[in-house]
């Protein structure tokens, strides 16, 4: 949420509290500084106004949560007494398409300052999730934050390969990305160098507002807020959001926990070869105890100890 609400643009104070310890605190602290320019410390305030504070945002949010709930319950009712075709048909009339948009695919960026950059697509079908369809990418370009560039490098990669029908079984009927004007641009761009202008209708849902954006209209779209129309395309937005965040919490783990074995005193490349050959993998090497990492090849007791000590600091 942190990293969602924080972005690029967005005014970082110098202290964020939290209403639970975060565990990557220090990695979440020396992101917000990177945005500010200066210090900022993240914290959990235990006693006086601060805590209080904490305590208000949390009713708050939990007020929110339960009237979002209340309106997603409904739209999945809707969804159940087999409305889903009215809200494809509101959809096309409101955002102006050419046909009914019984596939609509979404896509999202996820990464921490550049690194680990990585996108979803994810697919409604008929209004349902078809998560057989669901793909993920590593972005290969950007290790830089553009998200803009990014999201370039996403859809011409996959627009490129409409034609390996394993991969992308066909065109969306609607092509949705998570943003606003800007996003709604470099899709454009996209789909006009790939020639598919007339073929493939893009649109963006913007967060903030929850403003859909459409070529050739200067404002904004705005649906009803209880409208199934809409809610389809929340939940498809939030659902690529997940799926890209998930993904990339995956990467940068993986990532943190190599270089904690790349720094471990001691452990030279060989060694390290070594290592993961007798475990097997990094992650059965963490789960490793001290009388365990002794066992391998070339580690006598004290440097084993040593290795556990660094690696689970």
């Amino acid at each position: 949420f942190v990293q969602q609400y924080y972005g690029p643009g967005k005014f970082v104070p110098s202290r964020v509290f939290t209403a639970l310890a975060l565990p990557d605190e220090a990695v979440v602290a020396s992101w917000l500084e990177g945005l500010r320019g200066r210090p900022v410390r993240v914290t959990v305030p235990l006693r006086g106004g601060k805590r209080k504070l904490v305590r208000l945002a949390s009713k708050n949010a939990h007020m929110h949560l339960s009237a979002a709930t209340s309106i997603t319950r409904g739209a999945r009712h809707v969804v159940g007494l087999e409305k889903t075709d009215e809200a494809l048909e509101v959809l096309q009339q409101a955002l102006s398409l050419p046909a009914l948009p019984w596939r609509i695919e979404c896509y999202d960026i996820s990464n921490t300052s550049g690194q680990q950059a990585v996108a979803s697509m994810v697919v409604l079908e008929r209004g349902q999730p078809r998560k057989s369809d669901y793909r993920k990418f590593k972005i290969r370009e950007k290790d830089t934050p553009d998200d803009f560039a990014m999201m370039r490098e996403v859809l011409t990669r996959r627009l490129a390969g409409r034609d390996d029908r394993k991969t992308f079984p066909r065109l969306p009927d609607l092509l949705l990305v998570d943003g606003g004007k800007g996003q709604l641009g470099v899709a454009q761009e996209v789909v006009a160098a790939m020639g598919l202008t007339d073929k493939l209708p893009i649109a963006s849902l913007a967060k903030e507002e929850e403003l859909v954006f459409r070529p050739g209209r200067r404002d904004g779209i705005r649906l009803p807020m209880d409208s199934a129309a809409l809610l389809m395309l929340r939940r498809i937005r939030d659902e690529s959001h997940r799926f890209a965040i998930t993904f990339h919490r995956s990467l940068r783990g993986k990532k943190i926990r190599a270089s904690a074995l790349d720094s471990a005193p001691g452990i030279g490349p060989a060694r390290k070869k070594a290592l993961l050959r007798h475990f097997g993998s990094l992650g059965k090497l963490l789960e490793a105890r001290p009388e365990e990492l002794a066992q391998a090849p070339g580690l006598s007791s004290r440097l084993a100890e040593q290795l556990y000590l660094h690696l689970h600091a």
